[in-house]
């Protein structure tokens, strides 16, 4: 049974609310690879307004584990998110799933950017991409020293 369907047939209108989990389970189910854990906590709110209109608002809070983008380590990320959704059905038998919804917003929660913070990501790792302990101005320097294109920096100065 999945937990992020709600029987709009079993109740007239009014207000309820539904708890739940999305863990690494969950996000299998959608063939995301890129998520290697979950652990968030999701709280709907459901309003059902007649046969005509029905409002959820979501609270999704917890953490979610991806590969670091600098040394593929494991990273946990801090997830939380609050967006409301409303469905109109066809007809009052209809059943709202919401898993899509909450898939979503999570994913959309992630940073675009998954790093660890300075000093924590795996030393071998960042040893090998040379971003040992220099600062970010010298490995630049080091950097742009090293392109084919430093014979070009300077040609159109002094004229």
């Amino acid at each position: 049974m999945n937990p992020f369907v709600i029987p709009l047939n079993d109740w007239a209108a009014g207000e309820r609310k539904f708890h739940s989990h999305a863990g690494l389970e969950f996000f299998q189910m959608f063939d995301n690879t890129e998520i290697l854990d979950a652990d968030v906590n999701v709280e709907i709110r459901v309003v059902k307004e007649g046969n005509r209109k029905v409002e959820a608002e979501l609270h999704l809070e917890g953490t979610v584990t991806v590969p670091c983008d600098r040394c593929l380590e494991p990273l946990a990320v801090p997830v939380e998110a609050n967006p409301s959704e409303v469905f109109e059905p066809d007809t009052t038998t209809e059943d709202w799933d919401l898993s899509q919804a909450v898939y979503d917003y999570i994913c959309l929660s992630l940073p675009l950017q998954r790093v660890h913070p300075e000093g924590e990501c795996n030393p071998d790792t960042v040893r090998f991409l040379g971003h040992e302990e220099r600062g970010n101005e010298e490995a630049e320097a080091e950097e742009m020293a090293n392109s084919p294109f430093a014979a070009l920096k300077g040609l159109f100065d002094g004229k």
